[in-house]
């Protein structure tokens, strides 16, 4: 294609996204009394009425890491099951991972049909942090080897975490609060006419500099909201979704891995230059544009992985929108402005301020996009990328596509 060589994913638009489902957002710990289960089950049963099915038609689950809902709660197929009313199921798999695994599990899906094993996979994620805090959770996890490093440094979130990384990608490349603060800014003003969204009024770049510094040098601000919820979709074969109610979404690539210089991600820091200062994210976009021959400058929009703002900068890069160490003053120069920007970013507000459900608002976001009906639609988009993590390997990204 263009006098590139490519190498098409076999899987390519074979299967496709045909329903999404969610349930309101809530403040963290705010959602109680409900229960995962409760918030997973509308979730599933929204996902399907979006689709024209019915749950009992659902044969197959795909889930991500590791079917844990957040750190405090884990769904099990059999209780879903029961509670839902399916009576047999032909496949039921998680990748590994926290949110990295989040956009792979549309390629997880798309195995179990494509090989048969079920016709109507769901994937679910949910959140619920009464318990607790995803931002303290190596804190108050058990000592073990690896606990053992971090805890005794401080580092007792992923923000603080991430913090490391983003110092250093600022070392080596230059870059400025100023670019971080764009992400946190541009994604505020996607959010501000959002219903759902959890975080609505203007942020000025004086505001974002007074924000309390909570990890240096990443402020609240750079941090994800913590926030309670479900979102689900329903994967099915290309030819059965153009029969059903909604305009399909294609599956065009995906890919989940990593290399081990990455590892352990943030909670290893054991990396090299320049794994150190990146998001891990490389490998998979290099395996993206191979699968499905298209290149950066293919994309319409791009629903990047947004758990701190340092790290929506380090994807950039990975899947090559920029050069490496060129992110800052990519970021910068407004390339991901919804309205003049090159590659719209986040255009629901992301999980910096719409909410954060583990990655799953992005490819319900993906899915309106594709369809025409979001929010803040862009004009004429064929392809969305979503990332999932920066986390633990494996990371994961997939394409999808606008169907003709």
């Amino acid at each position: 294609r263009n006098g590139r060589t490519v190498l098409v994913w076999v899987n390519q638009d074979k299967c496709a996204i045909a329903g999404v489902g969610a349930t309101d957002y809530y403040v963290r710990g705010q959602s109680y009394p409900r229960t995962i289960n409760d918030m997973v089950g509308e979730a599933i049963l929204k996902a399907c009425d979006d689709a024209g099915i019915g749950v009992k038609q659902i044969d197959g689950f795909a889930y991500y890491s590791g079917a844990q809902m957040g750190y405090g709660d884990k769904v099990d197929t059999a209780s879903l099951m029961e509670m839902l009313g399916i009576e047999e199921v032909g496949f039921t798999a998680a990748l590994t991972s926290g949110g990295g695994g989040a956009a792979g599990a549309v390629g997880l899906a798309t195995a179990a049909i494509q090989n048969e094993d079920a016709n109507y996979v769901v994937t679910v994620m949910a959140l619920q942090q009464y318990r607790q805090r995803l931002g303290t959770v190596f804190g108050a996890s058990a000592p073990s080897a690896e606990n053992s490093f971090l805890q005794p440094s401080g580092l007792v979130g992923p923000g603080h975490l991430m913090s490391v990384l983003a110092r250093r990608h600022m070392h080596l490349y230059g870059t400025r609060r100023e670019a971080f603060a764009e992400v946190v800014i541009s994604q505020r003003l996607n959010a501000m006419n959002r219903p759902q969204a959890m975080r609505k009024t203007e942020l000025t770049l004086d505001e974002y500099f007074a924000s309390p510094m909570l990890a240096d040098p990443l402020c609240r601000l750079d941090f994800c909201l913590e926030t309670d919820g479900a979102v689900a979709w329903i994967t099915t074969s290309t030819e059965r979704a153009r029969d059903l109610k909604q305009k399909p979404v294609l599956i065009h690539a995906a890919a989940h891995g990593g290399s081990r210089n990455w590892g352990r991600a943030f909670a290893w820091m054991g990396m090299p230059d320049p794994d150190f200062g990146s998001s891990g994210h490389k490998p998979i976009g290099d395996r993206l544009w191979q699968l499905s021959g298209l290149q950066p400058s293919d994309i319409d929009v791009a629903l990047i992985y947004d758990h701190f703002s340092a790290m929506v900068v380090m994807q950039l890069e990975d899947y090559g929108f920029c050069k490496k160490g060129e992110g800052g003053a990519f970021v910068e120069s407004g390339a991901l402005r919804y309205k003049g920007g090159s590659i719209p970013v986040n255009t629901h507000g992301g999980q910096l301020s719409e909410a954060y459900i583990i990655g799953a608002t992005h490819t319900r976001e993906a899915v309106e996009q594709l369809r025409g009906v979001a929010v803040n639609q862009v004009k004429d988009a064929e392809f969305a990328l979503v990332t999932g993590g920066p986390a633990s390997l494996p990371v994961s990204g997939c394409i999808l596509r606008r169907d003709s």
